[in-house]
């Protein structure tokens, strides 16, 4: 079955069985590849994704569900390819990443987060930002989530 939605500003066409998680669709048929596979039962957070504004772990969102949406990925998350979201310039300026592999996830679910709450407590990001990294870069998340809070307040996206 042929399912349509718009991904990172392009329109993007997968004939694929309807049920197949979108993770696969956008790693393996559109060929983007920031979203990672992390756990496959939507607890890790490697996976996380926007559809229509919204946080989403695609290992277990069906294609179908983003049929008519506006699917963001890692790659798609700046407005332009010369100027980074705040949460990805915080990432680089607090030396976040150690392996990197659940960062996209984290960098997603923090964007949506800070949309929702531009400013946070310490304690606002721990109870809302799930996601998982096994190789403890956790302070420095925390510290790039603040960061990135104050840029965001000092330059409109």
């Amino acid at each position: 079955m042929e399912i349509t939605f718009d991904i990172n500003g392009k329109t993007a066409k997968a004939d694929v069985d309807p049920d197949m998680p979108l993770l696969w669709v956008v790693r393996d048929e559109l060929n983007l590849k920031a979203t990672k596979f992390g756990c496959g039962a939507a607890m890790c957070g490697a996976c996380t994704l926007h559809i229509d504004g919204e946080a989403y772990r695609s290992c277990s969102i069906p294609v179908s569900f983003a049929a008519g949406k506006e699917v963001t990925t890692l790659e798609g998350l700046s407005e332009s390819e010369d100027k980074l979201h705040p949460v990805q310039q915080a990432w680089m300026e607090e030396n976040v990443p150690q392996c990197g592999y659940c960062q996209p996830g984290f960098m997603m679910a923090a964007a949506h987060f800070l949309a929702k709450n531009p400013h946070p407590t310490d304690e606002d990001i721990k109870s809302n930002i799930t996601n998982i990294c096994r190789c403890g870069t956790q302070p420095r998340i925390l510290k790039a989530i603040k960061r990135a809070a104050q840029i965001k307040q000092t330059v409109t996206i």
